[in-house]
């Protein structure tokens, strides 16, 4: 990994609307409860936590050129984002995520709008391939085309730019298969890891995980982490296998818990912390996430994440 230059972070950026209803859910009818709005977007809220987490990033994302895309855009930059190569699509509709909650803050029912993505083509990546060879190290969701996702990979091999990635749904993570012996590192969660191992992954087996994990790197991946929710993280890279347990903490909403913890992971890596270093940082983003309706934390700061490093 290069000593100097950006995170370059690759994929959605949405307008995100999030429910959380007070009483059990009925069936064809209405509950009380509390419902917000804000930006998400895999790619988006990595980039969001890096930027708190005082890293230099580009984001490369699309957005139509409607309220909702401006809005994601000024959020972004004025979190210190690079977003001067975002492209505005005229007469497109930026991506939208809509979510319901349950009482626990666990994702009930969820629909994504992300037909937006489609303009991020290949001949859109071989235009920017200067940043590329300017990046320390490059992050994609798979909510890119295939033919986008084989352009990323094959840009970052050509200039030797680290590539993580996230699968972002168990229906994208086959867009990976091709590319796992190409990633620096991949954080999927159990159901994610599924396909890319094909093999079945009960989260509460720890064993069984760190095996699945196990064999991501044996399929090529450098590092492995497999998120498990309650039960914690596991991973592995040519050396090592490990488990972090989760932090006992109060969960408000699980959105955008992962994605701090990717963020804080390559953090860590950025700093040449080793990997079970690095996944007690992510632990912990996520753990300060999983306490607040915010998508990333407005607060998230590498003083605030060290001193809640837990040991």
């Amino acid at each position: 990994m290069a000593d100097e230059g950006k995170v370059l972070v690759i994929g959605t950026a949405s307008a995100d609307v999030r429910g959380w209803s007070s009483m059990p859910s009925v069936q064809g009818s209405s509950v009380p409860g509390i419902i917000r709005s804000g930006f998400g977007g895999v790619a988006r809220n990595v980039a969001e936590n890096l930027a708190r987490l005082e890293v230099d990033t580009v984001l490369l994302t699309a957005v139509g050129d409607d309220a909702s895309g401006e809005q994601i855009l000024s959020h972004a930059a004025a979190c210190h984002i690079d977003i001067s190569h975002a492209l505005i699509v005229d007469d497109a509709r930026t991506g939208a995520y809509l979510a319901l909650m349950d009482q626990q803050g666990k994702l009930s029912n969820a629909v994504d709008d992300m037909e937006i993505m489609s303009a991020l083509t290949s001949a859109y990546f071989r235009a920017h391939a200067d940043l590329f060879g300017q990046a320390r190290i490059a992050f994609v969701d798979a909510n890119l085309s295939p033919d986008a996702i084989g352009t990323v990979v094959e840009l970052c091999t050509r200039y030797g730019v680290p590539l993580c990635a996230d699968p972002a749904s168990a229906t994208l993570a086959q867009k990976l298969l091709p590319y796992l012996d190409q990633l620096y590192m991949v954080v999927p969660n159990h159901r994610e890891a599924q396909v890319l191992c094909n093999d079945s992954i009960d989260p509460s087996d720890r064993d069984k995980a760190q095996g699945a994990a196990s064999q991501l790197v044996r399929l090529g991946v450098e590092n492995a982490i497999i998120t498990l929710s309650e039960f914690g993280v596991v991973y592995a890279d040519i050396e090592t296998v490990g488990h972090i347990p989760a932090l006992k903490t109060a969960i408000v909403d699980q959105t955008g818990a992962s994605d701090a913890l990717t963020a804080a992971i390559i953090f860590g890596l950025l700093e040449q912390i080793p990997l079970d270093e690095c996944l007690r940082l992510g632990a912990t983003a996520a753990a300060l996430t999983l306490r607040t309706r915010e998508i990333v934390r407005s607060d998230l700061s590498v003083e605030l994440l060290y001193d809640e490093l837990v040991i």
